[in-house]
């Protein structure tokens, strides 16, 4: 009965492929088109639009086997992993589909086929489990399935136990295709089970932590859809959705208790064995730590591979709350620098075959893990001694100004410290940790700008009109000064106040889209309206009275300002960049933040690597193309969950939208019945043009890193885009005058000159290599310069840095540009080495990353090399940003 994991998963796709199942390749740990799922689930995901009657498929069968990750959301395994032997963040879910083909009678047979005829498990070892009934939730039994298992199988009637909807009702979310669903579960025997995880009862099926009955299979007969108001109804076709976990289903058929007894986890734990000289299987607290560094490792590895990159927010902070849950895990086994990134290629030789993408994606994935870890290990070590002080003096509790402390300062998730306070017997103050989180989120805000947020007793403003433009009436019910909200009175001219009206059309800042100015004109005078915000439901118009008097319940005349329509056009092409993005750069891209106003659009994407100016051309053409041809922008007010069903609708994932919602639909007039993965369709409240060719002209201004795996572009429309190519023009023939060559003819003349000064020089007596400063960053530990020079001959460049080294320079890192592209040299003084605090070999990686490059060195001098001059300036502000972060400069 032992079978390898590849024959486990090879046997059962052709178990199914012989009974007239297509084959589907692994969707994305990104759920496509899904904003109410963190990652993949389960299998079903990529086919849950054919569960809702809104896609279609050129197949009725089908089979995979889906990556999956359970670490967030309904399903979240994370905290488990490690504890026990069988949960994981990472596995493979074997399934089989159909799609108003066969129900529950061929699901049933099929299942018990191959347990039993195919890969042998004994028939008297399985159980099977069908909802007996729910009456609270108006359910009936599945007398169906009851009635099914004897007769289509040899298992006895006996070993078909009733549950309830808790354990044998399906849904793979809160609203969704669900429906009821039977269970194969396995008796492994009493040796499987110490019963010290489940004292207070006996082992059985569906008994918490019991390891000696486990579910194998789940075969899930779907013919409901679950609204948002809990309401289940019936689904336009019967469909099945099965699931078996592959690691689970190789650990039974290896006669192995543990998942990770297995040849899937088999040849990571040996690698942990042999780098940290540890035996798997020699103590539980080490035991424990190889599970967590392995499953996380895979984790890590697939969602990285797939464009999940770690960040604070959304799929991305999961992420790295796994890698540093995995850091910290690996100080138990001995591991103080970053290592988890050398797991990669041990997981790319094992799955690669099966999942290429994490091979071609493979020194990306190492590059990011390690960045991570590096990251965090600068302040785990320090973080780690302030948490075990307090624990040592603690009572029952680790206090909430504590854990917030770690997570601010040290970067601790909460869930890690409530982690390693459980291994003390000690809880978190998890209310004074919000307390303290709640209170930061206040002064952030505060921070931000205007400070209306802890105004209290605002009124609700009708914003209705918000989305047209001409003038309306409405009356002035009162303004907000500091942090007051005052109802009678008057301003004279002069005064700066919020105003609030009982109606408007001006549109307060949200959703990305700043706040509409204007005017509101009143009797004897005007108020300029120079901002508006929206605090819950209440729009303030801040601004100034520009002349006359303005009084608490005068009628005013709201006037949105000319600036709308540019940002209505940068809004529109927001939506455009995003979809060209994606067409690009692949569909891993997901928007991490915007600004759209009058003058310029700002747009925050996840992508590991700068966007290559190829790339960025490319996009910028798909933009334009889309104006050019003049394609209709449609607004529609749908229900949330009808919108959600929208084939390539797009979200920002954490938004909060209201229901119905506003769909921005640009080249089709109904979406909901003929958009595609190609359209451009968003869930958007905020306000666009009317066509596509009202944007007149794309143009990127800037793109650039703001954050690990998150890039920006800046970019203008209309006349802002005409002006900005004019002055560009105006430059290039400037510059081209003062060479004396045509425009098209400047840039070989540049790399003509630059030659020459190179030649020159060569020369004796040309004299020294100079210095320029970039940055000079103050640190308690000495001075650290980052510049450039003109000389890219690596002895010069070390003579530059051992000079500023007797002047006493703690830590210089120097860059010029040559033929072969940039050259970097770095120094670090040698009592800060040894005090493991900066390294000039590390150092010089970080910069050289940034300009396509690598290199390396002894940890006081190290050189590098790299392609992308371009890339230079954001080199050295990396450069900075790293010496600053690593000795707590300033500069």
């Amino acid at each position: 009965m032992s079978k390898t994991s590849e024959q486990v998963r090879r046997e059962f796709l052709q178990f199914f492929e012989d009974r007239g199942h297509a084959f589907v390749p692994s969707g994305s740990l990104l759920p496509a088109d899904d904003p109410t799922l963190l990652f993949t689930n389960a299998g079903m995901n990529q086919f849950k639009d054919v569960f809702l009657g809104t896609g279609t498929r050129p197949y009725k069968r089908a089979v995979n086997s889906q990556k999956c990750i359970r670490a967030g959301g309904k399903h979240n395994d994370l905290e488990d992993v490690g504890h026990d032997t069988c949960h994981q963040t990472f596995f493979e879910m074997l399934g089989n589909w159909s799609f108003g083909d066969y129900f529950k009678a061929e699901a049933i047979q099929w299942a018990w086929e191959l347990l039993t005829g195919v890969w042998g498990l004994p028939k008297d070892k399985l159980w099977a489990t069908v909802l007996g009934g729910d009456e609270p939730a108006g359910l009936s039994g599945d007398t169906e399935s009851i009635e099914l298992w004897p007769k289509v199988t040899d298992l006895p009637a006996e070993r078909v136990l009733r549950f309830d909807i808790s354990e044998n009702f399906w849904e793979m979310a809160d609203t969704g295709p669900c429906g009821v669903n039977t269970e194969i579960h396995i008796d492994l025997g009493e040796g499987a089970c110490d019963g010290s995880r489940h004292a207070a009862k006996a082992c059985g099926i569906n008994v918490e932590d019991c390891g000696r009955f486990i579910e194998l299979w789940n075969l899930v007969f779907i013919q409901f859809n679950r609204d948002e108001s809990g309401r289940l109804e019936p689904l336009p076709a019967k469909h099945v959705d099965t699931g078996l976990g592959f690691e689970r289903i190789c650990a039974v058929l290896r006669g192995a208790t543990s998942n990770y007894d297995t040849d899937v986890f088999r040849p990571l734990m040996a690698w942990l064995e042999k780098r940290c000289g540890v035996r798997y299987g020699g103590a539980h607290d080490t035991d424990v730590a190889f599970r967590v560094v392995a499953d996380h490792a895979r984790a890590c590895t697939f969602a990285i591979a797939d464009g999940v990159l770690p960040s604070n927010e959304g799929r991305g902070y999961v992420i790295r709350r796994i890698l540093r849950r995995a850091a910290r895990f690996g100080r138990k086994l001995g591991e103080h620098e970053p290592f988890l990134h050398l797991l990669t290629p041990v997981i790319v030789e094992q799955m690669g075959e099966v999942f290429p993408e994490i091979a071609r994606r493979q020194k990306q994935v190492t590059q990011t893990i390690r960045e991570e870890e590096v990251s965090f290990n600068r302040t785990l070590d320090r973080g780690l001694e302030v948490f075990e002080r307090v624990a040592a003096k603690a009572d029952k509790q680790i206090g909430g100004e504590l854990a917030f402390e770690l997570y601010t300062t040290y970067g601790f998730p909460v869930d890690l410290t409530q982690l390693m306070a459980a291994e003390r017997g000690l809880t978190v103050d998890m209310q004074g940790y919000e307390k303290e989180m709640a209170r930061h989120r206040e002064i952030s805000a505060a921070g931000a700008g205007f400070q209306a947020a802890t105004v209290t007793g605002l009124p609700e403003t009708d914003d209705s009109a918000k989305y047209e433009t001409g003038p309306v009436q409405a009356k002035v019910l009162g303004w907000v000064m500091g942090e007051d909200y005052v109802k009678e009175g008057s301003l004279p001219e002069g005064s700066e106040a919020a105003v609030v009206l009982d109606k408007t059309r001006f549109y307060g800042e949200s959703g990305g889209q700043v706040g509409d100015t204007g005017s509101l004109a009143f009797h004897g005078g005007r108020f300029d309206v120079r901002d508006t915000k929206l605090v819950g439901h209440c729009v303030l118009h801040v601004g100034i009275v520009a002349e006359g008097t303005l009084k608490a319940g005068d009628e005013v005349t709201v006037q949105v300002g000319p600036q709308r329509a540019d940002t209505m056009r940068n809004h529109t092409a927001t939506h455009l960049l995003n979809w060209s993005l994606r067409k690009v750069l692949g569909s891993h891209v997901e928007q991490a933040g915007s600004v759209v106003g009058p003058k310029r659009l700002r747009f925050d994407f996840t992508h590991a690597a700068a966007v290559t100016d190829e790339e960025l051309a490319e996009v910028e053409r798909l933009v334009n193309e889309r104006l050019l041809v003049d394609e209709s922008v449609v607004v529609l007010q749908l229900p949330l969950l009808e919108a959600r069903r929208i084939q390539g609708v797009r979200a920002v994932f954490g938004e909060r939208y209201p229901d119905p919602v506003r769909v921005i639909s640009i080249g089709t007039d109904d979406p909901v019945g003929e958009a595609t993965k190609d359209t451009p369709v968003e869930l958007c409240g905020g306000a666009h043009v009317q066509r596509t060719s009202q944007i007149g002209f794309f143009k990127i201004v800037s793109e650039e890193s703001v954050a690990k795996g998150v890039r920006r572009i800046t970019a203008v429309t209309g006349h802002e885009a005409v002006r900005y190519v004019q002055r560009l023009d105006e430059s290039a023939r400037s510059v081209a005058a003062a060479l004396r060559v045509p425009v098209e003819e400047m840039a070989e003349r540049v790399v003509a000159l630059q030659k020459e000064v190179k030649q020159l020089r060569k020369r004796p007596g040309a004299g020294a290599a100079a210095f320029q400063s970039e940055f000079v960053v103050e640190t308690p530990r000495g001075r650290a310069l980052i510049g450039r020079t003109d000389v890219s001959s690596l002895p010069e460049m070390r003579k530059l840095c051992d000079v500023e080294r007797q002047k006493g320079v703690a830590a210089m890192l120097v860059a010029a540009i040559g033929e072969g592209g940039v050259t970097v040299t770095a120094m670090v003084a040698e009592a800060l080495v040894k005090a493991g605090e900066a390294r000039a070999d590390e150092w010089v990686r970080v910069a050289a990353a940034v300009v396509g490059g690598s290199g390396g060195g002894k940890p006081t001098m190290a050189q590098a090399g790299g392609k992308d001059a371009d890339k230079l300036p954001e080199a050295l502000r990396a450069a900075r940003d790293w010496i600053r972060d690593r000795l707590g400069g300033t500069g």
